[in-house]
């Protein structure tokens, strides 16, 4: 899968979080548009702890993350 910077931004800001499959981490990483800056094929994101920066190049799955009411046990 190959991401483009301008259409991941383009993503984030019109669903305020994504989750991404990044090639260096084992987990998934899920970023928001208040903590996430992705400027000239780098993403930047600010965790409680400190920054996590890496290359869009390295992006291979990208998703929107949503929840459902069953996930908290609140269905009908």
């Amino acid at each position: 899968m190959v991401v483009e910077t301008a259409d991941l931004q383009s993503e984030l800001e019109a669903k305020g979080e994504l989750m991404l499959a990044v090639s260096e981490f084992d987990e998934p990483l899920e970023m928001h548009l208040h903590d996430t800056e992705i400027e000239d094929g780098v993403i930047t994101v600010q965790l409680t702890d400190g920054v996590l920066t890496f290359d869009v190049d390295e992006v291979v799955a990208v998703w929107h993350h949503t929840h459902s009411l069953a996930d908290f046990g609140l269905e009908d």
